[in-house]
């Protein structure tokens, strides 16, 4: 049974594009997570053991991964556990690895721009033209169009801000 687990950390290198074996592209980096705590006699926040991890993102991921990330960025990363021994020049050791289902940038610490990337058509990734799109039916729509239905959504709920109160 493979074990999945989230896990919040920095990563540590600069993720690195490449292809298994079999010519599937992967993108590696190295993930740290350091558990902190309050200090109850100091008031002071205290780093408890740095945990390492190896992360592997396939295909798609993966070239997201290497497109969005740098070493330092806080990322919380969902995958499956993988753990291995290793033997290399005489030195063993063991390995905790990722294998990863999804990445994202950690917004405690700061912000990100998502840009979705078009994904191919079936007739595209069959080599063949798609047909022209529809005319979009919301280009006439302007900003207040839109706002306005989402905050009178709000209206009434506990902890909820009056949409009277947003248009001022």
């Amino acid at each position: 049974m493979t074990e999945v687990l989230t896990v919040v950390g920095r990563v540590a290198t600069d993720p690195v594009r490449g292809q298994t074996r079999g010519g599937i592209a992967v993108t590696n980096f190295r993930l740290a997570s350091t558990h902190r705590r309050l200090d109850p006699v100091t008031q002071t926040w205290v780093d408890g053991e740095t945990n390492w991890f190896s992360i592997a993102a396939f295909r798609q991921l993966g070239e997201h991964a290497k497109a969005s990330l740098r070493c330092g960025d806080s990322v919380i990363v969902t995958g499956r556990l993988k753990i291995r021994n290793w033997e290399s020049n005489g030195k063993n050791g063991t390995s905790v690895d990722i294998e990863a289902d999804a990445i994202g940038h950690d917004l405690r610490w700061g912000t990100t721009a998502y840009l979705r990337t078009p994904r191919a058509s079936a007739a595209e990734s069959q080599g063949r033209t798609p047909p022209e799109p529809e005319p979009d039916s919301h280009a006439e729509l302007d900003e207040s169009d839109i706002a306005m239905p989402l905050a009178s959504a709000w209206d009434g709920l506990p902890g909820a801000v009056d949409s009277a109160e947003l248009s001022h």
